[in-house]
């Protein structure tokens, strides 16, 4: 369904290894080595991808990426029993969950903050941050009706909450993890919608099309 999309803030310095399938060997898991296991073309591992990149830890944290059609087993079994991307393998643990994997990034690595110290920014992260699912389940319901009629809402929402803050085009004013949160997913959303109903998401929403010319 998804065109293969990868967002313009995700940049390596080196080819990408191939991704790992039930024909591959297990990495030498819990040896010491910090592993972000991905997709290349999920939004949700996209998300601490970016996250990883931003904060200038390509050398720091080894990416692994799996083939989500055809898993390997122990991907599951002796890595991460949710069996989804993206994970992060960090002090022998694994942690999961996208949006819970910018803050542990955010706060467990050196870098630059993904995160203003303004404490209402900080307020207004979490709600965005909250939202963004509210975002991804209403666009992929409207998926089976018409998103021309469907996403308004939420689309207009975010047009609403661009305005918030005047000292930079994103939703803090400057790029953070709010941001990370969405690229992935909105400019999946723009290109599909466009592509299959003729829809621009964009359209009367000129902080919103603003927002994802800088993305």
């Amino acid at each position: 369904m998804w065109h293969h999309v990868d967002p313009p803030l995700i940049c390596e310095k080196t080819v990408l290894p191939p991704a790992l399938d039930s024909t591959s060997e297990p990495p030498p898991v819990f040896d010491g080595t910090i592993r972000l296991y991905i997709s290349y073309t999920c939004p949700f591992a996209q998300r601490a991808w970016i996250a990883r990149n931003h904060k200038g830890l390509q050398d720091k944290i080894k990416l692994v990426a799996i083939n989500l059609l055809n898993r390997p087993a122990w991907y599951k079994e002796k890595v991460y029993p949710e069996n989804k991307v993206p994970s992060l393998e960090h002090n022998n643990k694994v942690i999961g969950e996208s949006l819970d994997l910018l803050k542990y990034i955010d706060s467990n690595f050196e870098g630059p903050s993904l995160l203003p110290n303004d404490p209402a920014k900080r307020q207004f992260a979490e709600e965005m941050l909250s939202y963004s699912d509210t975002v991804n389940k209403t666009v992929f319901t409207s998926f089976k009706g018409d998103p021309a009629k469907e996403t308004g809402g939420v689309f207009d929402y975010l047009e609403t909450a661009l305005h918030k803050f005047d000292d930079g085009p994103f939703f803090l004013g400057q790029f953070s993890m709010v941001d990370m949160a969405y690229v992935p997913f909105i400019e999946r959303f723009q290109l599909f919608i466009q592509d299959v109903w003729k829809y621009d998401i964009m359209a009367g929403r000129p902080k919103l099309e603003a927002w994802f010319e800088v993305s």
